[in-house]
């Protein structure tokens, strides 16, 4: 095969190829680093490399092959980590100048799994500064530009991964989550991104180890690949005071779903985001489309009152456990996103965190009931088409001011707040060309229902023009843009 071939290759097929011997993880390992050669310069999508280390793991995953050992689920297939996720000998920044020569002795609990598991890492992956925002810039590594446009957003945090498995750079990718990570970058760059339910993946790096807010989770190019991952990636670590057992074959295997008994609520903006018109005309367009598939596929009313404000003190918290240290050391030493989190937490009361998590428990069991009569709830997964990474982020949707700058990421984190699985499917384009994402939420740990029924739809829609997933044009890709590194201070000792 050549090299172009092993790229287009989705994760599930490399395996099953590797497994039966047609296809040498040496030769797929040499396909991705092709690739990222040739087209990582046009969107800066990756951080730290470990292209040697992948190399040796590679034979070593071949010679397993031909002696007939066994071979876990990823075996010699290529992975980017996300850079907020540890990786042994491998630097590891946070996108933070804090971190610029950090290199951690040992894999946090995801990365340990993946490995167990039979990936190669092959790269870590953009991020903005600690995950904080969905533009994926810091000044360590530059901005990651949209494989559709580069000068656009790739939205973020998950960024770096969202444009390294649009792009064939890489099969597979983690992500993770608090208000839209896995799903914003998904959406905007045209492959799936999926929100597990809380701990289903465990880690071991948050310091509030009992909150559900922040969750780890896959992303690839079909949802068959993304399953793949999560089944590799999920089960208990005692280090996780939240995850549990996980039967994988529940995750692995695909039960079928009948599209056309399918009943499927939908919302423009949960009666409570922000919706620029256009993209509400998109999403209106696609769903007359979906309905012709599907036994229902009508407007729910969903009462989201007071979800802005919860969502803001919860999420809080995790600024102030994180970077309360550095903070008071100097508070300069954090980038402006990450600075202001803190100071929005710091200024917070302890009526203010109750309320809060009251507000959390009230939407969450009204939210729940929805699943009685639908088996998804769908929505818009952003509510703009990309703005330039050079804009820190959106300040106004359909001429009306947002008042904080993650205000635009609405549709993703009050979904966030409710818990349910959720993943962002690629739907065709929006009005101005662009990927554009459909928010599939499944009813309350219902994780591989979910998967089941998006894996259906992406099968059912997969030859129909309003919803084939696109790809970036590799040809306009071939040179450098050196806008995306302009805003790099020092470069980082190892990479």
């Amino acid at each position: 095969m050549t090299q172009d071939s092993l790229v287009s290759l989705s994760a599930v097929d490399a395996r099953a190829l590797i497994g039966n011997r047609t296809v040498s993880p040496v030769e797929l390992l040499d396909a991705c680093i092709a690739r990222i050669e040739a087209v990582n310069p046009a969107v800066n999508a990756l951080a730290a490399r470990c292209f040697e280390r992948a190399r040796v793991e590679a034979h070593r995953a071949e010679a397993a092959v031909m002696h007939g050992e066994p071979l876990g689920l990823l075996h010699g297939l290529p992975i980017g980590i996300k850079d907020l996720e540890e990786t042994a000998g491998v630097l590891t920044t946070y996108g933070s100048p804090l971190y610029r020569t950090h290199i951690p002795e040992h894999d946090n609990a995801m990365v340990a799994r993946i490995r167990a598991a039979g990936a190669i890492v092959t790269a870590k992956t953009n991020t903005p500064e600690m995950g904080a925002g969905a533009n994926t810039r810091n000044v360590v590594w530059g901005a990651t530009g949209n494989p559709f446009a580069p000068l656009l957003n790739a939205g973020g945090s998950s960024g770096g991964s969202a444009v390294a498995l649009a792009t064939g750079m890489l099969p597979l990718c983690t992500g993770s989550d608090t208000g839209g990570s896995l799903r914003i970058p998904a959406a905007l760059c045209g492959v799936v991104g999926f929100r597990p339910s809380p701990r289903l993946v465990p880690g071991d790096r948050r310091e509030l180890g009992w909150t559900p807010l922040t969750v780890s989770g896959p992303m690839a190019r079909t949802v068959a690949d993304t399953r793949l991952l999560l089944a590799a990636q999920a089960g208990f670590d005692v280090r996780d005071p939240l995850s549990y057992e996980v039967d994988v074959n529940t995750i692995a295997q695909r039960r079928h779903v009948d599209i056309g008994a399918l009943r499927i609520g939908i919302t423009e903006d949960f009666g409570a985001c922000a919706v620029d018109d256009a993209s509400r005309a998109t999403f209106r367009a696609k769903v007359g489309k979906l309905a012709h598939y599907v036994d229902v596929c009508e407007p729910v009313s969903i009462d989201m009152t007071d979800v802005h404000r919860s969502f803001d003190v919860i999420r809080a918290q995790n600024f102030i456990a994180q970077f309360r240290e550095t903070y008071e050391r100097d508070p300069s030493l954090l980038g402006p996103n990450t600075r202001a989190n803190y100071e929005m937490g710091i200024a917070m009361t302890l009526a203010d965190v109750v309320r809060a998590h009251a507000t959390q428990t009230t939407l969450y069991r009204r939210f729940q009931q929805h699943f009685e009569r639908y088996d998804i709830v769908l929505s818009p997964t952003t509510p703009i088409t990309p703005f330039p990474w050079s804009q820190w982020h959106l300040d106004a949707i359909n001429g009306e001011p947002l008042d904080t700058y993650y205000r635009w990421l609405g549709l993703t984190y009050v979904v966030s707040l409710m818990t349910n699985p959720a993943m962002s499917l690629p739907c065709g384009v929006d009005h101005a060309g662009m990927p554009f994402g459909l928010q599939l939420i499944g009813p309350a740990r219902a994780d591989a229902r979910l998967l089941d029924i998006a894996e259906a739809l992406q099968a059912a829609i997969a030859d129909d023009d309003a919803f084939r997933r696109p790809t970036p044009d590799l040809d306009t890709l071939r040179e450098p843009v050196a806008e995306l590194t302009s805003i790099v201070t020092h470069p980082p000792a190892h990479g």
